[in-house]
């Protein structure tokens, strides 16, 4: 667990460096993969915790020898989530696994393709893991050590606690600030999830694309739908209004609070109860309202 604690250290030092209000840290200054380090490591303390079998890849063909002398291959990260969940009945929610989804995505996009962001997308993505994080840690692990170990974790814990709000609160505020001009333009009905920074301020121009106003990115029509299909794994259909293949399906809309049939192409959005079986989570997934 102390790894995994040096893990997110680093993480914030990334993202809060000196100047970075003014000189935002390059898209590569944050490795993903230290940020899936910490997660893995972290979020296996607890499920050893649990027992130590659960962290085996195949725990009926757990071995205590080979566990202690670390020659296993260990459950993957979806795994590890299912069975924190449902064996030791931790309490991880749907944005919160989506994060960590995402998160896993990015890391093994990094290292394959050499994917960027930016540095606001960075910060964003990586700051709802770091939420979370702080979070399990302070809720599934810390209370479980001994008084020498949980002292030796405070200044670290606290310095990356703090950080972690300064991030998220930039966000926050920043966020309200663009609904509430993005409502006064008149484009809410048109304001997306954008999949890449994951707020609510991605705006659709029929026929052109879309812009993001939180992180910046500008994108075709094309590009957004590609990035839409393959991050936060969307589902299309045919638009009844250009009947283009466009139509997606369980689209946040900044103007609604209900998950809406948006077409990335036109524009076109309506709520349809048998296409949405699940609606937006009020307080847990409204968090970009003012």
């Amino acid at each position: 667990m102390r790894n995994g604690i040096d893990y997110l250290a680093s993480v914030v030092d990334h993202l809060r460096h000196k100047g970075h209000q003014e000189h935002p840290p390059p898209p590569r200054a944050l490795k993903y993969s230290v940020l899936q380090a910490a997660a893995e490591v972290l979020l296996k303390a607890r499920l050893q915790r649990e027992h130590w079998s659960l962290v085996f890849k195949e725990p009926g063909a757990a071995s205590l020898k080979r566990f202690r002398e670390g020659d296993f291959e260990s459950c993957g990260a979806d795994a590890t989530v299912l069975r924190l969940r449902q064996i030791a009945s931790v309490e991880i929610s749907q944005r919160d696994q989506k994060a960590l989804k995402d998160l896993a995505r990015d890391r093994n996009a990094l290292q394959h393709y050499g994917l960027t962001h930016n540095a606001a997308a960075i910060e964003a993505r990586a700051g709802a893991v770091l939420d979370f994080l702080v979070r399990f840690l302070d809720k599934e692990l810390l209370p479980h050590l001994d008084p020498g170990d949980r002292s030796a974790t405070r200044s670290d814990m606290s310095y990356v606690a703090q950080e972690v709000r300064g991030i998220t609160a930039f966000a926050s505020q920043r966020m309200k600030r663009l609904v509430a001009e993005i409502k006064e333009e008149g484009v809410d009905e048109r304001t997306v999830d954008c999949p890449f920074c994951h707020h609510v301020s991605m705006i659709v121009q029929a026929g052109f694309g879309g812009d993001c106003r939180f992180c910046g990115h500008r994108v075709t029509t094309e590009h957004l739908i590609d990035a839409y299909y393959y991050n936060p794994e969307g589902a299309f259909s045919t638009c009844p209004g250009c009947k283009e293949g466009t139509l997606g399906v369980e689209v946040q809309v900044l103007a609604t609070k209900e998950l809406q049939l948006f077409c990335f192409t036109c524009t076109y959005h309506e709520t349809d109860p048998e296409w949405l079986p699940a609606q937006r989570l009020g307080a847990e997934q409204d968090e970009s309202r003012p």
